[in-house]
């Protein structure tokens, strides 16, 4: 292990001794350390951080996330060795930019899953299937999913356990009896892989451990390329995590169309989703024209029946 390598798996344990997960964090300044490193070189400076930030292409955002990064770890060799630099602040000013989701209807799931049937081998076409239907009908993120352990499932009851979700909470999230049919015969499946099992992990690979994020993203685009779902625009196309946002508007439309108290129940749905306030849950009331024009007609009849 190099010097800089050395250093950077001491930041990585820094940081998480703080709280913070710090898992793509750690991913990324290990590819910025291995570019230095293929450079020849174990300083960083700024004109190098800059360039390894802007090599990815996208968008200026990801750019300043990218260098902020960098930035972190920079200020902690710094303060050990002054030969590094920290590269200056406001060269990308990072916005808030949130992705316009792309609402799925229940026949785009449904041929989705349909779709994950011709994958091979058989085995990763019926961990697809399932793995579609299960974000679809519980509004998990896909994170959630990968990391879903054997004994956070409860049979009996129906229950997923979902541990250190987003902001380190844990959450129980109930199943349709359906989806509990489908779990058990996906663990069937699960089961006859036999010695091929590396994991305690529900989900496995067609090797039979845990499962690779970016290997999902693929196989998922690729079903979604497949049958042409239209994009917002060329950065905002249709998402894995999109699943979560179409289970938040569908329940939202659902209590506006049943002539529920929304207001009272959405804290229901930001606990269901991990959300750390009702306020975060409140963004879907705006991700859907339908979902926006049903709330501000629900105002409008409150302004009526007060004046």
């Amino acid at each position: 292990m190099t010097r800089l390598q050395a250093a950077l798996e001491d930041y990585i344990t820094i940081r998480r001794t703080m709280g913070f997960k710090f898992e793509d964090s750690a991913k990324l300044l290990s590819g910025f350390v291995a570019q230095l490193e293929h450079d020849g070189s174990q300083v960083i400076t700024s004109v190098a951080a800059v360039a390894w930030a802007t090599a990815a292409g996208g968008h200026p955002n990801w750019w300043g996330k990218r260098l902020s990064m960098v930035r972190g770890f920079a200020r902690y060799l710094h303060s050990l060795d002054s030969e590094h630099e920290v590269p200056p602040t406001g060269m990308f000013p990072t916005r808030p930019c949130r992705a316009t989701p792309y609402l799925y209807s229940q026949d785009d799931v449904a041929r989705l899953m349909v779709a994950s049937r011709s994958l091979r081998p058989a085995s990763w076409a019926r961990t697809m299937e399932t793995l579609i239907g299960l974000l679809a009908v519980t509004g998990m993120r896909i994170g959630e999913v990968i990391r879903l352990d054997i004994s956070e499932i409860n049979w009996a009851d129906g229950l997923l356990t979902v541990r250190s979700g987003k902001f380190g909470k844990s959450r129980e999230v109930p199943l349709h009896p359906s989806t509990v049919a489908a779990f058990r015969a996906y663990s069937e499946h699960r089961c006859r892989m036999g010695r091929r099992l590396r994991t305690t992990t529900f989900f496995v690979s067609i090797f039979g451990d845990r499962l690779n994020y970016d290997s999902v993203h693929r196989t998922f685009h690729r079903l979604v390329r497949r049958l042409g779902p239209q994009p917002h625009s060329k950065h905002h196309s249709p998402r894995l995590h999109d699943l979560c946002h179409t289970f938040a508007v569908r329940t939202l439309l659902d209590w506006y169309r049943d002539g529920a108290d929304v207001s009272r129940r959405l804290h229901l749905l930001s606990t269901y989703l991990g959300h750390i306030d009702p306020s975060a849950t409140y963004w879907y009331l705006s991700a859907a024209p339908e979902l926006l024009a049903l709330a501000a007609e629900r105002l409008e009849s409150l302004d009526g029946e007060l004046s």
